[in-house]
C-alpha cells in the first residue's frame, strides 16, 4: 500500500523537484518506509511506500525491461504470482519479486484488457515514454483512491487530493454543487470533488492521456444477473467457496496480517476464516448504556475462535479531539461518525502489524441494510395505481399525525424518489431555508442517483438498491473512510468481500435468497453458520454505534457544536437561524437532529482544515 502523485506539464514556471517533493511529503502517511522520483519532461511522478511485498526490492517507479515504460502503484495484486507465470511464457523477465512489475508487464502485454486478468485494489499510473502517453486506473469496487486535475497542456494527479493541492496551477476553490449534494448524502456524491476542478476517476475506470486530451473509459461493471431456478443451498455452497478462495489470496503478504473484529456477522466471518493470530476492535465508554460499547462480544468471539484479541475504548475526549485531524486526512467531508472508531483501530492495530483484513463490502454485496427490506412492507402500497398511492398521501398530509402515515408517504414514492443511499439527511425542500452559498442549477439527490437506477431497469427493487449503494454509499462514504482511516496510521487494509471473483457469484443470488422482509443476507448468513455460533451469524446489522445524539445533548460538546455553527465563517454558508433551529429543538429533546447537526458540524470542521488555519490551509 502507497500513495502516488505527480503532474504533466509541457511548459512549467517553477521547479518540478521541488513540487514533487511536496506532493510526496503531504502523503507521507501512506508510505513511510521509502519515497521514490521520476522525472523526464514533460511527465513527473512521485511516490511514498508502505513495504508489504518484495521488501528488499520492491521500490518505485519501476521500469520494465527497456525504460520505455514506468509505473508507480497503491494497491495490491493478489494473483501476482500466477499472473507472473504466465508473463514468464509469454517472454518477461523481472528484476523483482514485486507485483508492480506484474502489473507494469500485464499492461505492457495486455493494455487496458489487463484488467480481465488482474485480481485486486489499486490506483497506478504507467508513462509511456514512447507513445508520450499517461494511463490511470482504479480498480474495481474503488477501494483505492485516485484523483485528478485538468491544468492548462497537462495534468495533475494523485491518491489524495491534498497532494494535488501542492500543484501551483491548481487553484483550491470550494465546490458549491458538491456542498450542495453533501448535504443531503453526508458524502460528496458527484464525480468532481468538493474542490472544484479536481475530480475523482470513478471505480473501474481508466483515464488516458495523450496530446493534451484526456479519455475516461468503463472497464468492468459490477452488475447483479439474479439465477432463478437453483436452490438455496446450490448459492451456498458456491458463495463459501469463493469467500474462502478470497479471504486466503488476501492474505499474500511479506508481513503478519490481522483481522478487525466487531460484533457484527461480516467482520467475525473473517475473523475466524483468515487464519493469523491477532484481531482488533474498539468501543465507547458507556455513558449510562452499554448500547455504544460493542467490544465485549467481539472479545468473546476471539477468545472463542483463538485470536489474540485487542481492543480500546474511546473516551468521548478522544472522540472530539481526533475529528478536526481525521477531517483533513479524509479530502472531503465526511458525516459519518464511524469514520472516529475506525480511526482509532486502525491506530490500535498498527501497534502490532501493518495489514489488516476488514468487512467492508458484505451488505452492498449480499443484502444486509435492513432497509432492503422496505420494498416487502410496502408492497401492498407500491402495488396499488401511482395516483392512488399519491391521492392517499396527500389526504394523509392534511391530517393530524397518526400510525400509517409515514407508511402512506413512503408508498406513494416510486423507487428513485423515496431511496438515495443508507444516508438522507437534508431533503431538497429543507436545503433551500438552510444554505446562504450560491449554487447554479443545484442538482437534486434523485438527478444524482438517476443514472444508477437507468442501468437496473427491470430489476427487483432491492436489486437495484444494492446496486445504487455499490456505486454511491459504498465508494463514496464506506470505502473513503476505510482508506483514509488507515493509511492515516500507514495501515493495508485489505477488503476480501470486494473482489471480482466473490462479485460474480453474489450477483446470481436472486432477491429472495438475500432478504425476504425479515431477514437479510440470507445466503451469506448461512455461509456463516459453519463458522460462527448462532448470536454472531444471526446478528442483525447495527453498523458502528456511536453516541453523537447523547454527546449533542451535553453541554461540553453542544455548546462546541454551538460555537462553531454559529461563527461568521458557518454564517458564509448557513442560515444562523434555521441552525439554531436545529440544535435547540436537539438539545430540548423535542426532536432527534443528531445526524443534521453533525452533517453541518463536519463541514466546517473540515472547512477550517482547508481553507482556515487547519493542517491543510
Amino acid at each position: 500500500m502507497c500513495g502516488i502523485a505527480g503532474f504533466i506539464d509541457n511548459a512549467p514556471s517553477y521547479d518540478r523537484q521541488e513540487v514533487a517533493a511536496a506532493q510526496a511529503r503531504v502523503i507521507v502517511h501512506r508510505g513511510p518506509d521509502d519515497e521514490g522520483f521520476h522525472q523526464v519532461d514533460p511527465i513527473t511522478f512521485a511516490f511514498r511506500r508502505l513495504s508489504i511485498i518484495d521488501l528488499g526490492q520492491g521500490h518505485q517507479p519501476i521500469y520494465n525491461a527497456d525504460r520505455s515504460k514506468v509505473i508507480i502503484f497503491n494497491g495490491e495484486i493478489y494473483n501476482y504470482k500466477s499472473l507472473r507465470e504466465k508473463l514468464v511464457a509469454r517472454g518477461y523477465q523481472f528484476a523483482t519479486n514485486s507485483d508492480t512489475e506484474v502489473l507494469l508487464c500485464a499492461y505492457e502485454e495486455y493494455g487496458p484488457a489487463m484488467f480481465d486478468h488482474v485480481r485486486g485494489m489499486f490506483g497506478f499510473a504507467v508513462w509511456d515514454e514512447t507513445k508520450q502517453e499517461l494511463f490511470l486506473a482504479r480498480d474495481f469496487f474503488g477501494i483505492k483512491p485516485l484523483y485528478y486535475a485538468p491544468i492548462e497542456g497537462g495534468l495533475v494527479f494523485g491518491s489524495e487530493i491534498k497532494s494535488i493541492l501542492q500543484h501551483p496551477k491548481v487553484e483550491k476553490k470550494l465546490n458549491y454543487q458538491a456542498l450542495n449534494s453533501y448535504l443531503s448524502f453526508q458524502y460528496s456524491p458527484l464525480t468532481e470533488s468538493m474542490f472544484a476542478g479536481i475530480y475523482k476517476l470513478p471505480p473501474a475506470h481508466y483515464l488516458l492521456w495523450r496530446d493534451g486530451k484526456q479519455e475516461i473509459t468503463k472497464y468492468w461493471a459490477a452488475e447483479f444477473a439474479p439465477e432463478q431456478g437453483r436452490s438455496f443451498d446450490s448459492h451456498v455452497e458456491e458463495l463459501a467457496a469463493v469467500l474462502d478462495d478470497s479471504i486466503s489470496a488476501h492474505m499474500v503478504a511479506d508481513v503478519e496480517v490481522g483481522s478487525f473484529l466487531s460484533s457484527g456477522v461480516d467482520s467475525s466471518f473473517v475473523a475466524a476464516s483468515f487464519g493469523g493470530q491477532k484481531s482488533f476492535s474498539v468501543g465507547f465508554e458507556p455513558g449510562g448504556t452499554d448500547h455504544y460499547n460493542e467490544t465485549e462480544p467481539a472479545l468473546t468471539l476471539a477468545r472463542q475462535i483463538g485470536l489474540q484479541a485487542n481492543s480500546k475504548i474511546i473516551t468521548a475526549q478522544e472522540y472530539w479531539d481526533s475529528f478536526a485531524q481525521i477531517q483533513y486526512f479524509m479530502d472531503e467531508p465526511l458525516a459519518d461518525p464511524a469514520c472516529v472508531p475506525l480511526y482509532f483501530v486502525n491506530k490500535l492495530a498498527r501497534e502490532q502489524v501493518k495489514v489488516c483484513l476488514s468487512g467492508e463490502g458484505a451488505d452492498e454485496l449480499f443484502g444486509g441494510y435492513t432497509i432492503y427490506n422496505e420494498p416487502h412492507g410496502l408492497r401492498v402500497g407500491t402495488a396499488l395505481p401511482r395516483r392512488v398511492r399519491r391521492g392517499l398521501s396527500a389526504v394523509a398530509d392534511k391530517l393530524p399525525d397518526f400510525y400509517g402515515k409515514n407508511y402512506l408517504h413512503r408508498a406513494a414514492l416510486d423507487l428513485p424518489q423515496r431511496f438515495i443511499g443508507n444516508a438522507y439527511q437534508f431533503r431538497t425542500e429543507h436545503i433551500k431555508d438552510l444554505i446562504t452559498f450560491p449554487v447554479d442549477n443545484p442538482l437534486t439527490p434523485q438527478e444524482v442517483t438517476a443514472p444508477f437506477y437507468a442501468m437496473t431497469e427491470g430489476l427487483d427493487d432491492a436489486t437495484r438498491m444494492q446496486h445504487l449503494d455499490i456505486h454511491t454509499w459504498m465508494v463514496g462514504d464506506i470505502l473513503l473512510k476505510a482508506d483514509r482511516m488507515s493509511m492515516a496510521h500507514s495501515i493495508e487494509l485489505r477488503v476480501p468481500f470486494l473482489d471480482k471473483e466473490v462479485m460474480k457469484v453474489a450477483a446470481k443470488v436472486p432477491a429472495k435468497y438475500r432478504m425476504d422482509g425479515q431477514h437479510t443476507k440470507m445466503v451469506f448468513r448461512e455461509v456463516a453458520k459453519s463458522r460462527l455460533p448462532q448470536e454472531y451469524y444471526q446478528r442483525p446489522k447495527l453498523g458502528f454505534p456511536v453516541p453523537i445524539r447523547v454527546w449533542l445533548r451535553e453541554q461540553q460538546w453542544h455548546s462546541r457544536v454551538r460555537d462553531t455553527l454559529t461563527t461568521t465563517s458557518a454564517g458564509q454558508f448557513f442560515n444562523p437561524t434555521v441552525v439554531n433551529a436545529l440544535l435547540d429543538h436537539h438539545a430540548s429533546g423535542a426532536q432527534d437532529n443528531s445526524r443534521l447537526i453533525w452533517t453541518l458540524y463536519t463541514f466546517m470542521v473540515w472547512h477550517e482544515q482547508y481553507f482556515g488555519s487547519g493542517l491543510g490551509a
